[in-house]
C-alpha cells in the first residue's frame, strides 16, 4: 500500500515511469565526443568507460564526490569498503585520467570523509597542486555509542597549474555583528546597519559550519544516501569558475553539481551510473529551469546558519 507523504515532505521522488522517461534524456559514450556533445548533459555511463571520451582541456572546474571507502548501497549497486592500499588503487585509476580534461588554468575539489581524507593528497598530489582542505560540519544523525558522533567531512582544493580561478567577492559570508564599534564620526566600522540587523561581510575560511544537509521538508532532498547540500556546491562553483564555465562531475549521483552549476549559469557534465540517480539528477535539472533558489544563499550572499 502506497503511503501518503506528509503535507511539508517535499522529497523528489520518482515513479518507476518516470524514472525510465527522464533516464532517457542522458546520452551515452562508446566514442571520443566533441564538447558541444557532452556540454549539458548527463552521461548514463560507468565512470571509467567515460573518461576517456570526454575532449581534451575543455573543463573549467571538476567538482568530485566520490564513494568513501565504506560499504554501502548506491541503487542498485553497492560500494564495499576495502583495504586501504586497494581504495588508494581505486582512486588513481580514475584521477589519473581527470588532467587530459581540465584546462591548464582549471580547479578541482574532492570531497572525503575523516578515514579516507589522507589518502587524498597522496593520490590526488601526483597530478595536481594542493591549495588547502576545507572542513564542514555535516550536523546530521545519531550519535556513536563508543566513539565519538562522526560530524566532519573534508573537501581537498586543487588546481591543475598555479594560475587559477578564484572569485574571493563571491563567496564571502553575511554574519551578525556582535561588536557594533563605530569610528570617531559616529558611522559603522567595517559593518552594515540596516535599523534592527547588524551585519559584515567576511571572508571565507576553510572551516565551514553554515550547511544544513537535504532533509525531508527541503525541495532539493532525495533519496540519495549521501547527497550534498546544493549550498556546499554552490560555493565551490561561484569561487572558482565564471559564468558559463564547464563544471564536471564524474561522480554525479542526485545531480547536485549540475543543478547548482545551471542555477549559477554555468555549464554542466555529469556521469552517473545508476539509473534511478540519473533520472532524478534530470528531473532537478528540469525543476532548476524553473526556480533558481539555492538555499542559504540570497541577493549573491550566502549567510551563516539561522541568521535571517
Amino acid at each position: 500500500m502506497q503511503t501518503t507523504k506528509a503535507p511539508r515532505n517535499k522529497t523528489i521522488e520518482l515513479t518507476p515511469k518516470e524514472v525510465s522517461h527522464y533516464a532517457r534524456k542522458a546520452i551515452k559514450l562508446n566514442f571520443k565526443a566533441s564538447l558541444d556533445y557532452v556540454l549539458d548533459k548527463t552521461i548514463h555511463q560507468d565512470v571509467f568507460k567515460t573518461l576517456d571520451y570526454l575532449p581534451d582541456e575543455s573543463v573549467d572546474l571538476v567538482i568530485v564526490d566520490p564513494p568513501y571507502n565504506l560499504t554501502k548501497i548506491f541503487g542498485n549497486s553497492v560500494f564495499k569498503e576495502r583495504d586501504f592500499s586497494e581504495y588508494k588503487k581505486w582512486l588513481d585509476k580514475w584521477l589519473k585520467k581527470l588532467p587530459r580534461i581540465m584546462k591548464e588554468n582549471a580547479s578541482i575539489y574532492i570531497c572525503a570523509d575523516w578515514k579516507t581524507s589522507i589518502s587524498i593528497p597522496e593520490i590526488a598530489g601526483k597530478y595536481f597542486i594542493l591549495q588547502n582542505r576545507i572542513s564542514w560540519e555535516r550536523e546530521k544523525g545519531r550519535g556513536a555509542k563508543d566513539n565519538w558522533k562522526n560530524c566532519l567531512e573534508d573537501i581537498w582544493f586543487f588546481t591543475k597549474s598555479k594560475e587559477y580561478t578564484f572569485n574571493l567577492d563571491a563567496v564571502k559570508v553575511l554574519r551578525p555583528v556582535r561588536a557594533p564599534y563605530r569610528d570617531d564620526s559616529g558611522a559603522p566600522k567595517d559593518w552594515q546597519d540596516n535599523g534592527d540587523k547588524r551585519h559584515r561581510l567576511t571572508y571565507p575560511s576553510n572551516i565551514w559550519t553554515d550547511i544544513s544537509i537535504p532533509f525531508w521538508s527541503m525541495p532539493e532532498n532525495t533519496s540519495h544516501p549521501t547527497q550534498k547540500p546544493e549550498k556546499l556546491l554552490a560555493k565551490l562553483i561561484l569561487a572558482s569558475s565564471n559564468k558559463n564555465d564547464v563544471v564536471l562531475d564524474p561522480f554525479l549521483g542526485s545531480g547536485t553539481t549540475s543543478v547548482v552549476a545551471k542555477k549559477l549559469q554555468r555549464h554542466y557534465i555529469g556521469i552517473e551510473r545508476e539509473k534511478e540517480y540519473v533520472a532524478l539528477a534530470e528531473r532537478r535539472l528540469e525543476l532548476a529551469g524553473e526556480n533558481t533558489e539555492i538555499q542559504g544563499f540570497e541577493n549573491g550572499v550566502f549567510k551563516s546558519r539561522n541568521y535571517e
